[in-house]
């Protein structure tokens, strides 16, 4: 069963067609848009601060997503895939943004639309990282422009598909 929890008094709220795994965790301050997907042992934690999420946002199996006390929340666009075992923690993703497997994403970093955070890289707190880029490495550096076919072929691909999969559990 998945744990859904508040804190404070503060029940996390989930919009229209919406899946949590039976293994999830969401708690506190958390608002989520519609046909939204909670994976695997992933953790959302409001606990601390406020996380918001848009449309079409799956948090893949073991990430995590939390904020910072008194600091930083954790605001997240539409159209946004938060890749396996990766970490979000106090920043700002903009709509239509593939965050990899393994990533992390440090507070006060704030990440544009149409951008790709490859698998592995580590994005340093702070870090403005422009629309229409793709980040690597460690740190997150810029590696090149992205193109439209990425765009429809990675980012759309996969909040696409992660409507279709969540589907199959409901």
């Amino acid at each position: 069963m998945s744990v859904i929890l508040p804190v404070q008094g503060v029940m996390p709220q989930m919009g229209n067609d919406c899946f949590v795994a039976p293994n999830a965790t969401i708690v506190g301050d958390v608002q989520m848009g519609n046909q939204c997907s909670v994976w695997f042992n992933a953790v959302v934690r409001g606990d601390v601060n406020s996380i918001r999420m848009g449309n079409k946002v799956n948090v893949q199996d073991g990430a995590i997503i939390h904020c910072t006390y008194q600091k930083n929340k954790t605001i997240i666009g539409n159209n946004v895939s938060i890749g396996h075992n990766a970490i979000v923690h106090g920043c700002v993703i903009e709509d239509n943004v593939l965050i990899g497997m393994g990533a992390i994403v440090m507070d006060s970093v704030q990440v544009g639309s149409n951008c790709i955070i490859a698998a592995g890289a580590v994005v340093l707190e702070g870090t403005v990282v422009e629309s229409g880029s793709i980040y690597a490495g460690v740190p997150a550096k810029k590696v090149k422009d992205i193109s439209p076919e990425l765009i429809s072929g990675e980012i759309n691909r996969i909040a696409d598909n992660y409507i279709m999969y969540s589907g199959w559990f409901k």
